[in-house]
């Protein structure tokens, strides 16, 4: 498994700040940038994670911008991405359990840093549970993406 990690400059404290806790715990990435605060397009960003996350379906993402919704919305237009913003507990969770998702995404602006630390820790711990009735409805999602 690999994590790849972006964000624009509204997010790019906050993937700093991860990358620390990802070293800390001794957590393999790849940051696809941005390097710096410097204004950028999150949909560029976003593209470069969600194409390095489909190559395998063990891989997952981190990104990062100001709230966390624009940048998910711009993975989610690539096929075989499932991005979710959580800002609590029980989403990055369940979106995971449930919803199989492969790619977190944090709002620097709306979430602290122990916050998101806690919640990429629940995201990369938790597994999709395979129950039918969650992979059906992905399933369904796959077959409304690929239309």
């Amino acid at each position: 498994m690999m994590i790849y990690i972006g964000s624009d400059h509204g997010g790019f404290d906050l993937k700093e700040s991860v990358k620390a806790h990802l070293e800390q715990c001794s957590i393999a990435f790849e940051d696809l940038g941005t390097f710096s605060d410097e204004s950028c397009d999150y949909a560029i960003i976003a593209k470069k994670v969600a194409d390095a996350v489909v190559k395998s379906e063990n891989n997952l993402g981190l990104l990062f911008c100001g709230t966390g919704v624009g940048i998910s919305i711009a993975a989610n237009k690539v096929q075989g991405v499932r991005a979710a913003c959580c800002s609590d507990c029980f989403s990055a969770k369940m979106t995971r359990e449930h919803n199989n998702a492969n790619i977190l995404c944090l709002g620097g602006r709306v979430v602290g840093t122990g916050l998101a630390n806690e919640l990429v820790d629940l995201f990369l711990d938790s597994p999709f549970s395979n129950e039918d009735r969650h992979q059906r409805r992905i399933d369904q999602i796959t077959q409304i993406e690929i239309r």
